[in-house]
């Protein structure tokens, strides 16, 4: 039967813990979820690593930020073109060979750490060929997971994805500001080489997986098949705004050096803790993620997870003002003197976004794989890791851009309100969108 809302959780039972037969029905997506978990937990250590030392070296939040505006522009044409040739070519080989550019811009960057060879611009260079080459790896990997499980297990699968989410966004920054404040960032990157070798055992056990139906040669004329199914999924292409709404206005990932050293203090540890609290949350949605597979209404649940995440963000918006006039802080905020009650408020607020983000996301994966089309699939989910990762970005210029302006805790305030207000516009104007059937899909 049809619910009119995602389905509330009553007293629990086991069938509320998140479903594990994904695992059980294919060894091949087991196999392929373990290697990009151990290969995630790394990057991330790498990506806070390179925040942390970005800050070191200029002391300036928004040359922080433009790591992630920097490398935007690459992404987005990496993500849509290795869409493009996870259509056109056996996806396991698209797959290695841009695992293989990610894991050599990563030796190359602990390399330099360790002779001590590091500067600003190689920072940002090999920033932007990490990231470009990791879409391209998220977008095909992706597009294999219909291939390897059946429909009905999709959500079971994304659910999965949030747990590989939670512990690598959980343990990986917290680690990274560990391992930064005692052993170096040499030690560090050095960490992430080595677990990245855990995702070619995950993608090279993978069976050939060519694409179905019609095959169009990666180019303009690929690209324009893509935008024209686009032109025509109107529920894909309302879920993508969505994201992009919430991750531009509701993504202060680029503050976090700068609330750490100067406004909560504790300096990386309180980075990393932030951090790490967004991807508690979204473990644990995970983790009791079972009634989220049986809901039908997967638009209304998007636009309700959107909406929880922008009201969570709000309130760390909140919380960073208490900061800024004194509340529970110590004679002098700093590194070693860090105003712990409200570091733990503001840890809430972004574990409820995590959790929030991690539903909206097991929604609108579960929908681009299962509406779309297997010939097409690969192109779509180019565009959808462009909206995941490019959002966030843009989501850093305005972060930025704004504390700079103003001060470190406007920008979450002001964008948690422009979320729930833009995105219930949005959905209100979209009656098919909230109607969306999963036991139905139409894209």
């Amino acid at each position: 039967m049809t619910t009119d809302k995602p389905r509330r959780m009553p007293r629990l039972r086991r069938d509320h813990f998140i479903d594990l037969t994904p695992f059980r029905v294919s060894p091949a997506f087991t196999r392929m979820w373990i290697g990009s978990t151990l290969a995630g937990l790394g990057g991330q250590l790498t990506i806070v690593a390179v925040m942390l030392h970005m800050y070191d070296l200029t002391q300036s939040t928004f040359a922080v930020s433009m790591i992630a505006v920097a490398g935007l522009v690459p992404m987005i044409f990496a993500g849509l073109y290795g869409g493009m040739l996870a259509d056109a070519f056996d996806r396991r080989r698209v797959a290695l060979i841009a695992a293989s550019v990610t894991f050599a811009s990563t030796l190359l960057l602990a390399v330099l750490a360790w002779g001590q060879l590091e500067t600003v611009w190689w920072l940002y260079a090999l920033s932007i060929v990490n990231s470009s080459a990791n879409s391209i790896v998220l977008a095909t990997r992706q597009a294999i997971v219909p291939r390897l499980l059946p429909r009905e297990l999709l959500p079971a699968a994304s659910a999965l994805g949030g747990i590989t989410v939670g512990i690598m966004v959980m343990v990986g920054p917290a680690l990274a500001g560990v391992l930064v404040a005692f052993a170096g960032y040499a030690w560090t990157y050095s960490l992430d080489v080595v677990l990245m070798t855990s995702l070619f055992l995950g993608l090279w056990t993978l069976p050939s997986i060519r694409p179905e139906g019609e095959v169009v040669r990666p180019g303009l004329e690929s690209l324009r098949d893509g935008a024209r199914f686009l032109k025509k999924a109107a529920n894909i292409r309302l879920q993508f705004i969505l994201d992009i709404t919430a991750m531009t206005f509701g993504q202060p990932l680029a503050l976090f050096p700068a609330i750490g050293a100067v406004l909560l203090g504790g300096g990386p540890i309180t980075t990393g803790l932030l951090t790490a609290s967004i991807a508690a949350g979204a473990f644990l949605s995970s983790l009791f993620s079972g009634p989220i597979g049986r809901v039908r209404r997967q638009g209304l649940g998007i636009e309700r997870s959107i909406q929880v995440y922008g009201v969570s963000i709000a309130g760390l918006g909140a919380v960073l003002g208490l900061a800024a006039l004194g509340v529970f802080a110590p004679e002098t905020v700093g590194p070693a003197s860090p105003n712990v009650p409200l570091i733990v408020l503001a840890a809430v607020c972004l574990a409820v976004s995590g959790a929030s983000d991690n539903v909206s996301s097991i929604y609108r994966n579960t929908m681009v794989q299962a509406a779309v089309p297997d010939a097409i699939r690969g192109r779509l989910q180019g565009i959808f890791i462009v909206v995941v990762a490019g959002g966030p970005r843009v989501g850093a210029l305005y972060a930025g851009t704004l504390a700079t302006l103003t001060a470190l805790w406007f920008p979450p305030l002001l964008g948690g309100f422009v979320i729930i207000g833009l995105v219930s516009l949005l959905v209100r104007l979209s009656p098919r969108f909230r109607a969306y059937d999963a036991e139905n899909p139409v894209p």
